[in-house]
C-alpha cells in the first residue's frame, strides 16, 4: 500500500529522489543504501585542535551532497529520516557505544539564527531527532539536548580556508543555564550534519567542557558523529 500510494502522490505532486533526482521518489533504495555504507572515523586536514573523535556515514559526495544540501537549503524535510538513519550509524560506529552504555545525549552544533530562519528549519537539529529515534528503536537509549547556542554573531562560513573558520568561531558558542546539569545526565556525542574543517565541532567540544557541571566523566568520553565529512577526511581511514 506503501509503495501504491507513492505512486498516486507522484502523479498528482511530482516528487524526485533527493539524491540522484530519479522521479516519483523522494528517496530511491541506491541513494539510501549509499548514505551507511561505511561508517568510519574521519579527520580533518589540518585536526583543529580540541576536535573530539568523529565518526561519519558517508563522504560528502555525489548523491550524499545532493541529499544534504536538499533537506538543509531547499526545504526536503522528508530526507531527515534517512539522514537521520546515517547519522545513528556513525553515532554506533564510535568507540564505546553499546547499547547499555547508558544514555546517549545527543548534542547539535545550532545552526546561526538567521540561517535557521531563512531556511525555516534547523537541519543539524532535525537530522539530530532522527537520529535518537532511530537509536531507541535499536535498543540505545537516546535525546536530543540542544543546549548550545550563539552568543555572538559570525561570518558565513562558505569560501573561508581552515584557519579562518577556526578564527571566526572561536569562543562563538556557550552552553545555555539549564544545560549545565543536564549535561552531566548520559554520554554527549556532539552531531552535526556535515564535517568539513573540523571548525565548528571543534568550538563545540569546547563550549561542552567549559560549560559542564559533570567534570571529566562526560568530557573525557567525548564523542562526535556526522552524516558525512569532506572526502579528504574520509579517506584518511578505511579500516
Amino acid at each position: 500500500m506503501r509503495d501504491w500510494w507513492r505512486e498516486i502522490v507522484g502523479l498528482v505532486l511530482p516528487v524526485a529522489c533527493g539524491g540522484c533526482g530519479r522521479p516519483r521518489t523522494e528517496l530511491c533504495e541506491g541513494c539510501a543504501a549509499g548514505l551507511v555504507a561505511e561508517p568510519r572515523r574521519v579527520r580533518p586536514t589540518p585536526e583543529p585542535v580540541g576536535l573530539p573523535v568523529v565518526h561519519a556515514a558517508a563522504a560528502y559526495e555525489n548523491a550524499v551532497r545532493a541529499m544534504l544540501l536538499a533537506h538543509k537549503e531547499r526545504g526536503a524535510l522528508g530526507l531527515a529520516g534517512a539522514l537521520g538513519a546515517a547519522l545513528a550509524a556513525a553515532v554506533r560506529a564510535g568507540e564505546g557505544y553499546a547499547g547499555d552504555a547508558g544514555t546517549l545525549l545527543l548534542v547539535p552544533v545550532p545552526s546561526a539564527r538567521r540561517a535557521t530562519a531563512g531556511r525555516g528549519h534547523d537541519p543539524a537539529r532535525r537530522i539530530a531527532a532522527a537520529a535518537a529515534a532511530e537509536l531507541r528503536r535499536g535498543g540505545t537509549r537516546a535525546r536530543v539536548l540542544a543546549v548550545l547556542r550563539q552568543r555572538r554573531a559570525v561570518a558565513d562560513q562558505a569560501g573561508l580556508g581552515a584557519r579562518e573558520r577556526q578564527v571566526n568561531l572561536a569562543g562563538a558558542l556557550v552552553v545555555v543555564d539549564r544545560g549545565r546539569r543536564l549535561l552531566g545526565e548520559g554520554r554527549v556525542v556532539l552531531v552535526d550534519d556535515l564535517l568539513t574543517t573540523g571548525a565548528s565541532l571543534a568550538e563545540a567540544a569546547r563550549a561542552v567542557r567549559a560549560g559542564s557541571d559533570a567534570g571529566d566523566g562526560t568530557v573525557g568520553r567525548l564523542r562526535a558523529a556526522v552524516v558525512a565529512a569532506s572526502p579528504s577526511a574520509f579517506a584518511i581511514n578505511r579500516n
